[in-house]
């Protein structure tokens, strides 16, 4: 890292220079803070005093680099930097796995709710991508069993890193797999599982933004025909691995609440609700495992 010392007049001229090429706004002031250590409410400081000194962690020619290929090959700044802000933690990210997206945090919050007079249990975090749910879950509930399952190995050893990282003293475990298939030696006995999915409709791929479409894995986004296909195995398997009351929740599109509490009551799940997301769109669902499952006949 090559640090830089400038006056604010300069940084605030490249800015405007910048700006003018193209982006927005917020997304250059995010890469100052995250490349350039300079926190938004320190930029703003500088308008104050444009002959105050600044000292800037990336210099002025490598942050320009990274801010034109953002531009010209919309690759997200996530990447070019390689980690992302998320709750209360930094997270390593890279082509692997999904990009963490803030709506995705409200489901560490519904989780924690539900749980929170518990003091111990087993968890599990489906689809896990980068380790985004997986590190929160084992940060919150230390004396918990966690464990994190993705398809991909890439993205399994990215949510690793994060894990040995950040939630280094708390018990968990990653496995390589599909869905519930690799937990199966513990079915029955999970308190609280989160996935958040592929739930893009294979005909929507190609409508996405080039800094999705082009740059995150296909194989984390898309959902199949009607984007319900992954949906739908996370919810057909619930009722053999959670344990008696167990909790189920998941995100999907912003389309889907009504098809996906069907196939939660579908399979047998109680309880079976809808969350809001930040922008009042209901975007997740809930379903747990009945204390005792009906009689056949």
């Amino acid at each position: 890292m090559k640090r830089q010392e400038l006056h604010a007049e300069k940084l605030l001229t490249w800015r405007r220079q910048q700006l003018a090429i193209g982006g927005r706004a917020v997304d250059l002031d995010w890469l100052l803070d995250l490349a350039g250590g300079l926190a938004w409410s320190a930029l703003q400081q500088l308008y104050l005093d444009s002959n105050r000194p600044v000292e800037l962690g990336e210099s002025l020619e490598q942050l320009e680099k990274l801010w034109r290929r953002h531009l010209d090959d919309h690759v997200p700044l996530q990447h070019l930097i390689g980690r992302c802000p998320w709750r209360d933690i930094e997270l390593e990210v890279s082509p692997a796995a999904l990009i963490p997206r803030q709506e995705t945090e409200l489901l560490v919050d519904f989780a924690l709710e539900d749980v929170k007079s518990k003091s111990s249990g087993r968890w599990a975090d489906l689809g896990t991508g980068s380790g985004a749910l997986a590190v929160a879950m084992a940060r919150a509930l230390p004396r918990w069993r966690g464990h994190a399952v993705d398809c991909s190995q890439e993205a399994l050893m990215l949510a690793s890193r994060n894990l040995q990282r950040l939630a280094p003293s708390a018990s968990w475990t990653v496995h390589c797999g599909s869905w519930w298939e690799p937990l199966q030696p513990w079915w029955g006995s999970f308190d609280l599982v989160l996935a958040n999915p592929p739930y893009i409709p294979q005909a929507l791929l190609a409508q996405l933004e080039p800094v999705v479409r082009d740059h995150e894995p296909h194989l984390a986004l898309s959902g199949g025909m009607d984007g319900l296909e992954s949906c739908r195995q996370v919810i057909a398997g619930a009722t053999k691995a959670l344990g008696p009351g167990g909790l189920l929740l998941l995100e999907h599109h912003h389309d889907q609440s009504d098809a996906v509490l069907i196939l939660m009551r579908d399979q047998g799940l109680t309880d079976v609700a809808f969350k809001f997301d930040l922008q009042g769109v209901r975007r997740f669902a809930l379903g747990r495992h009945p204390v005792s499952l009906p009689l056949p006949g």
